[in-house]
């Protein structure tokens, strides 16, 4: 029997805390170890964008209660799913492991799918103007003209089994 946080519907959360809880292993210790002083710049600054990320995260998570129990789990979760967007972007710009880049990229998917469904089932809006967290700010996408939009084929999917 696989453990919960391995069964495949929670896979990329399961992903999502194994990332953030080793992230927080280096990016929190406050002992500094010899190896330390002997960081790539690419190491430095993953730690640096990692804890930033884990950090907002955990503020952001931080809500006020509101009275309403469902809109209080998407204000918690939000910022959660988003977290693990941002840790896995980090993980695309700096990573070199091939298998783990293709785990980043499907945690990617896959957080914005449930953020835009959480949001659907309280009746909010989801917007499709989110660009690809991997693109650089002001970069061209290679295939710009394109319509290819298969992150939000779920969203699109949730759509038209609500009419």
């Amino acid at each position: 029997m696989l453990p919960r946080f391995l069964k495949p519907g929670l896979a990329p959360f399961g992903a999502a805390v194994l990332l953030a809880v080793a992230a927080a292993t280096f990016a929190h210790d406050g002992d500094h170890h010899p190896a330390e002083s002997a960081l790539s710049a690419d190491e430095s600054a993953f730690l640096a964008e990692n804890d930033a990320a884990m950090t907002k995260m955990m503020n952001d998570m931080a809500a006020r209660p509101s009275g309403d129990i469902d809109r209080d789990f998407v204000a918690m979760m939000t910022p959660h799913h988003q977290g693990a967007i941002d840790m896995a972007v980090i993980e695309l710009r700096y990573g070199k492991n091939e298998r783990l880049r293709r785990i980043a990229q499907e945690i990617i998917v896959e957080q914005r799918q449930e953020i835009d469904a959480m949001k659907l089932a309280l009746g909010e809006q989801v917007t499709d103007t989110t660009p690809a967290p991997t693109q650089q700010p002001g970069a061209t996408p290679a295939l710009a003209g394109t319509s290819h939009d298969h992150m939000n084929m779920h969203h699109d999917m949730i759509k038209q089994e609500t009419k």
